[in-house]
């Protein structure tokens, strides 16, 4: 066990033997953490959070009341294999949520970046990937392989299906299913989550150019509107772009997928 001395244990919190806590790390009371588990500097653990299985927490990380982190699968598949789970800096993890470790089959890690805000009761499957700066608000679901960009913020009791990629700065709306992956940049609404214009607002929020926020407006109609199979469109607005968020776009839609997409109506 490797307990840093300016670290604060309540006195019925248990630390498990080969559990490792950063300088000024604070378990408040009733908190597990596994001996697998590895807190940087100045995590919080408000009360009664279960920190468990190959886990580990980065500096300045708050996880408040009833979470559980780094607990196996939900998936049959599981065996036991040896899995973890990586959380970056200065995370807002809120009450309830829930992170399992990895899979065999899907890489074996399970990891979010840093600056993220997990809301009351969102939970993060196996081998999801999750950026920077990401919000997932109150009772979000992540199913398992999910990969998130930076910057992504997901709305209220929306759920999103195994293998979806959301790109970059995307938004989705509350209430709202995604089956199939989501431009960077896109808006997604709906109960049956469909691709219904740009983060426009996310954009300027960020200080995206006028320039270039045409440029995705004109993106976004071609993709719409051109002839050809979507991928299509895409191919000829990577050949003819010169922003370099158009060339995102495009790249995301030429890459890798294991769903379809979500396309312009």
């Amino acid at each position: 066990m490797a307990i840093h001395p300016s670290a604060r244990i309540h006195a019925s919190a248990i630390i498990e033997d080969g559990a490792s806590l950063g300088a000024d790390t604070v378990v408040g009371p009733f908190c597990i953490v596994g001996p697998q588990v590895r807190l940087g500097a100045r995590v919080l653990l408000k009360s009664h959070v279960v920190v468990t299985g190959d886990t580990e927490i980065g500096d300045d990380t708050q996880i408040f009341p009833f979470a559980n982190i780094g607990d196996i699968p939900q998936d049959l598949k599981f065996a036991g294999e040896k899995t973890r789970l990586i959380v970056g800096a200065r995370n807002r993890i809120r009450e309830g949520v829930t992170m399992n470790t990895g899979t065999a089959g899907g890489g074996g890690i399970t990891r979010v970046g840093d600056d993220c805000l997990f809301m009351t009761g969102a939970h993060v499957g196996h081998d999801v990937q999750v950026g920077n700066r990401v919000i997932l608000a109150n009772q979000v679901a992540l199913a398992g392989h999910c990969i998130l960009a930076d910057d992504v913020i997901v709305g209220g009791l929306s759920g999103i299906h195994q293998f979806v990629r959301i790109g970059r700065g995307a938004i989705i709306g509350a209430v709202t299913m995604v089956t199939n992956d989501v431009i960077p940049y896109g808006l997604v609404q709906g109960p049956r989550g469909g691709l219904d214009g740009l983060n426009l607002v996310g954009l300027k929020r960020r200080g995206v150019s006028r320039a270039d926020i045409a440029a995705l407006r004109a993106a976004y109609q071609a993709l719409a509107q051109g002839e050809g199979a979507f991928q299509d469109r895409a191919r000829r607005l990577a050949e003819d772009t010169d922003s370099s968020y158009v060339r995102e776009v495009t790249d995301f839609i030429l890459g890798q997928s294991d769903r379809s997409f979500l396309t312009p109506g």
